[in-house]
């Protein structure tokens, strides 16, 4: 029975379903090549029934228009989509956090146009880990996360390495992706690790670590492409790629594949090779490090580790006996780790920190003995096959001697490649992989779909309704939802019985702690939605989840301590009570005898070089927001996020700070009882002026736009 429905986040890097572009930078690496042969297993696999990987739409000359294509079949049931996302040209990696909540609001809109959400969402990466826990909260389904890399692993490394820490810092945006990564500890049902260090040791790091949900599962290879020499040929291209780099192409090929960061360490390596006589003797070096044109037209940090790998080639004088080859085809790897293997070398990974090594899988599964880091995934992986030498990084001189031990004793080379071809079968196939996968995320959905049951069981909602609404009720609290008891109880008899596509929110100028507790005061059922704070906050029921979006969005020119020593003793304004402030909201109460026009306080924001949304309510209090802060702003970011046409929503209020919401597309209800300062929006099309009061009006309002539908209870008296 296929079942089940995958959601697979790949932010960054560059990814396609052909030729993936591996080395091309620091961002198109391993991680693309896992998330692309992982959605192709799984969606092979007989209990899957759709595989969704959603990554960002790049359309960019200086990339292949592949990358601008909405979407491509990657193999049965699975496919890759691309959404756009912040400016349209290509990202590396650290510029892509301001531009995440797009992501997110662009993936709730995709998934609204699916038949059904999907059983999980697996994130990869920290960047993908941000969007994940956002869509896992909004949306209530659990949260797989796969991380790769770890950002506090990565910094100490750069800090061990002579880094400075603000350098690295400003670099690499750590506070944001450790954050992200702290965040995603917290709520991930299930963290996916490649090894035993990752798990127990990398991850102890954070504090937010839970052994618990942790589960090593090594990546997969595809075995059809790495092969030993014997059982596949060497395209005669692929020897020219680096041997006219030697002066003596038939000596042992050291062989390094990774792209040109720090992390990798190659100019460590480069050193290994250069103060080893032996070992230059013995060997030719290949470093194959990404594609690159110019250096000097690069990414700054690439450019920086190939010119330095080039200085120190010139400074120990290597000139043949190191290839530096500068293009290569992805179709061109396996062949060089069988090159190697042809020639009696060894592939080696020298890297500072390496999560997992799949490099090392594939050159193991090419008949290629390795010598690797002793940090992180290839200690497991030597654990399971048994074929080279594990390194200190650090140690130029155990770097050499770990290479010469591979090179110089035939029966050794013999006896590594041997174990490296059986030891990846038994170990590391994509079937393996995906059984061990499926096992562990059937739990995590089986746990899911229990606790929904059991909600519905006590009438609670068990996740945010948001997805599957289609129209939507927003009323005011004060003096529009409450303040009329027999109109409140006939309300409520038809909000208790509305179908699943019909929402229920609240826009208010209370704080949420407010809201709710005068809400659980009249028995009202908790809202899908809150607009609190006179639209600053947004939370979604029913476990009061801020919309971390819509406080991204409002910060923008938000200068809260600058605006309140600006209206500080302005005359007939007094600040309320500290529980009526928030973050993004001053409120103050208002005399209009002596206090300054709303014009005129505008003026003095302008001239103090500020923004604010100065909002007049009642003829008694002033609220003032961020520019982008209002009901009406928070009303039409929930129509963008979940996908709504304006006229899905029917919003109901009574006075001056509703008014943003009850102007527009919105279809709009004003109650009898409402204030004087609305009366200018009679006669507008869209804005229906009721004859009743409070929740009264509200019912009359539903009735004349036909937001009303007939509840089960209804219906069967009808039939009796």
């Amino acid at each position: 029975m296929r079942d089940l429905y995958v959601l697979m986040l790949s932010v960054h890097g560059l990814l396609r379903g052909h030729d993936l572009e591996l080395g091309r930078d620091a961002d198109t690496g391993g991680q693309t090549l896992y998330v692309i042969e992982l959605a192709r297993a799984l969606g092979r696999h007989a209990r899957v029934e759709q595989v969704d990987v959603l990554t960002r739409l790049v359309d960019d000359p200086a990339v292949s228009p592949d990358y601008a294509t909405p979407g491509e079949t990657l193999g049965e049931r699975a496919r890759l989509v691309r959404l756009p996302c912040g400016p349209r040209r290509y990202l590396r990696k650290e510029s892509l956090w301001n531009h995440l909540d797009q992501f997110v609001d662009r993936t709730i809109s995709y998934l609204r146009q699916q038949p059904r959400l999907p059983d999980v969402i697996h994130s990869h990466y920290a960047d993908a880990g941000y969007v994940g826990v956002q869509l896992s909260q909004l949306l209530g389904i659990p949260l797989v996360h796969t991380g790769h890399s770890l950002g506090r692993c990565k910094r100490q490394r750069l800090l061990d390495h002579g880094r400075k820490a603000q350098t690295i810092d400003r670099q690499f945006n750590f506070a944001r992706r450790i954050a992200a990564e702290e965040s995603v500890l917290e709520h991930a049902a299930l963290v996916v690790t490649s090894t035993v260090q990752e798990s127990s040791e990398q991850y102890a790091r954070y504090d937010n670590h839970q052994p618990a949900r942790m589960m090593v599962i090594a990546p997969g290879t595809d075995t059809s492409r790495f092969a030993p020499p014997g059982r596949a040929p060497v395209p005669p291209h692929v020897p020219a790629l680096v041997d006219r780099f030697f002066a003596q192409p038939k000596k042992p090929l050291i062989l390094a594949i990774c792209r040109p960061e720090i992390r990798k360490n190659l100019r460590r390596l480069v050193a290994a090779f250069g103060e080893t006589p032996e070992l230059r003797a013995r060997a030719n070096l290949a470093i194959v490090a990404g594609h690159r044109g110019d250096i000097r037209s690069m990414d700054e940090s690439q450019a920086a580790v190939l010119s330095d790998l080039l200085l120190d080639v010139d400074r120990y004088d290597l000139w043949g006996s190191v290839a530096l080859p500068k293009q290569h085809q992805q179709d061109d790897v396996p062949a060089l780790y069988r090159l190697a293997a042809q020639r009696r070398g060894v592939f080696v990974n020298p890297a500072l920190t390496e999560p997992f090594g799949l490099t090392l899988i594939e050159a193991a599964a090419s008949g290629l003995p390795v010598v690797a880091t002793h940090d992180g995934g290839p200690r497991d992986i030597l654990a399971h096959c048994e074929n080279g030498v594990l390194v200190d990084p650090l140690d130029s001189g155990d770097l050499a001697r770990g290479l010469l031990s591979v090179i110089a004793d035939a029966r050794t080379w013999q006896r590594y490649a041997r174990r490296g071809i059986s030891g990846v079968a038994r170990h590391y196939t994509w079937d393996a992989h995906v059984e061990k996968y499926l096992k562990a995320v059937q739990r995590v959905v089986h746990r899911t779909r229990k606790q929904v049951r059991r909600e519905r069981v006590v009438q609670r909602p068990a996740r945010n309704p948001m997805p599957y609404v289609h129209r939507m009720l927003v009323s005011d609290i004060d003096n529009t939802l409450l303040g009329d008891r027999q109109g409140l109880a006939a309300l409520l008899r038809l909000l208790r019985e509305r179908p699943r596509g019909f929402g229920f929110g609240v826009a208010t100028g209370r704080c949420l702690p407010s809201a709710l507790e005068v809400l659980r005061q009249a028995r009202v059922p908790l809202p899908d939605v809150f607009i609190t704070a006179v639209g600053s906050e947004i939370h979604y029921g029913p476990d009061m989840r801020p919309d971390t979006g819509w406080q991204r969005h409002i910060q923008h020119l938000w200068r809260r301590d600058a605006l309140a020593a600006l209206f500080d003793g302005v005359p007939g304004l007094t600040l309320q009570s500290p529980d009526q402030q928030s973050e993004f909201k001053l409120s103050f109460n208002l005399d209009r005898e002596t206090a300054p026009g709303l014009r005129e306080l505008e003026v003095r924001v302008r001239q103090a070089r500020l923004h604010a949304n100065l909002i007049y309510s009642h003829d008694a209090y002033l609220d003032v927001l961020p520019i982008r802060a209002s009901k009406g702003q928070a009303i039409r970011y929930l129509a963008y996020k979940w996908g709504l046409p304006l006229r899905a929503f029917l919003v109901a209020g009574d006075s001056g700070n509703d008014l943003e919401m009850l102007v527009g597309d919105t279809q709009a209800v004003v109650v009898s009882n409402h204030s004087a300062e609305l009366e200018k929006l009679r006669g507008l099309e869209q804005v229906y002026f009721a004859e009743s009061s409070h929740a009264s009006g509200i019912l009359e309002g539903m009735a004349h736009y036909g937001f009303e539908w007939k509840p089960a209870s209804a219906l069967q008296r009808e039939a009796a």
